[in-house]
């Protein structure tokens, strides 16, 4: 017997711009808007709280989902944040092409409903911000080699040198009192203490990288090892119709992490005995330079995953 409407599961999509939220409800084919404020956020829970819901998904939007995320998960109601690639290919699929807010809104319920996201507990508000500061940290280092750049390039210039010298001088003072604010920040916590000297255990990672990892990937050491590579965007994919088979790629997954484990695959390669091994064998078989250090990267995530779950920290292995 088919179930009825009122037996069905409820899939909901939204679209996030700056100052609204664009909603729909699917199949029931419900659609409104709310504000993005803290009575908006009130609205749309009172609205949402009382469904029979399967997903709350929330398309990615440069940040501005993240108070309605909270909003959501703190009414314990199932939220999860989808990738807006992955929506706009099944949008394609769909054959959608028009782009309303309402239209993204409903687009984002069918792919909820398709694609049965998984439900992860949301950072908390520490984590999110130690993302932060550490998000601050990256913004000053990047203008520190900017600046230093520029002097450089400007080296007879005495007054422009000045001036550079004063900027440099003033974003450092910054940078210092950043990383102070974040050792505080992790000290504060003795399971961020705990986790971070684990993965601070496996030579290649620092304390900065140990730091952007336990903020940007909480979930390390509760997901398998195909889970966390393909959150980090370091699962291989392969582009493939009939007979023909592309290459491999990496992609999507959260760029932040997907960098700081290249940097750290590249002092693994170094000072890691055991993958210095592993990508001495890569290179010896011909592969890319590329390609070992994905490879070394996804290697390094795993190692950290498992030292992470069983709460041990890193030992040589025999090679």
């Amino acid at each position: 017997m088919a179930a009825t409407a009122q037996d069905q599961k409820m899939y909901v999509g939204i679209d996030v711009s700056k100052n609204r939220l664009d909603v729909h409800i699917h199949p029931s084919a419900e659609a409104f808007t709310v504000e993005q404020n803290a009575e908006g956020l009130e609205q749309l829970v009172r609205r949402l709280k009382d469904l029979d819901l399967a997903v709350v998904a929330i398309e990615a939007t440069g940040g501005f989902e993240s108070m309605a995320a909270a909003a959501l998960a703190a009414a314990a109601l199932p939220v999860v944040v989808v990738n807006p690639r992955q929506v706009h290919n099944f949008a394609k699929a769909l054959g959608v092409n028009a782009k309303t807010d309402p239209l993204d809104a409903y687009v984002i319920a069918r792919f909820a409903e398709a694609s049965k996201p998984v439900i992860r507990a949301l950072p908390d508000a520490d984590t999110l911000a130690l993302a932060d500061l550490l998000a601050r940290r990256r913004q000053i280092v990047q203008m520190i080699t900017a600046e230093k750049n520029r002097a450089m390039r400007n080296v007879t210039n005495a007054a422009l040198q000045k001036s550079i010298g004063r900027i440099l001088k003033a974003l450092e003072l910054e940078l210092a009192r950043l990383d102070d604010d974040v050792d505080k920040m992790v000290r504060s916590s003795p399971l961020w203490r705990e986790k971070e000297e684990l993965l601070a255990s496996v030579p290649g990672i620092g304390k900065v990288i140990a730091r952007t990892l336990l903020a940007e990937m909480p979930e390390l050491g509760r997901l398998n090892n195909k889970q966390v590579a393909a959150l980090a965007g370091l699962a291989p994919w392969t582009r493939q119709s009939g007979q023909w088979r592309g290459k491999s790629m990496i992609g999507g997954g959260r760029s932040v992490c997907r960098t700081v484990l290249f940097i750290a695959a590249l002092s693994a390669t170094r000072y890691n005995p055991d993958l210095k091994a592993f990508s001495l064998r890569l290179l010896n078989a011909g592969k890319p330079k590329m390609v070992v250090l994905i490879a070394v990267a996804r290697k390094l995530l795993t190692i950290l995953n498992a030292i992470i779950r069983q709460s041990k920290p890193w030992q040589l292995k025999t090679v």
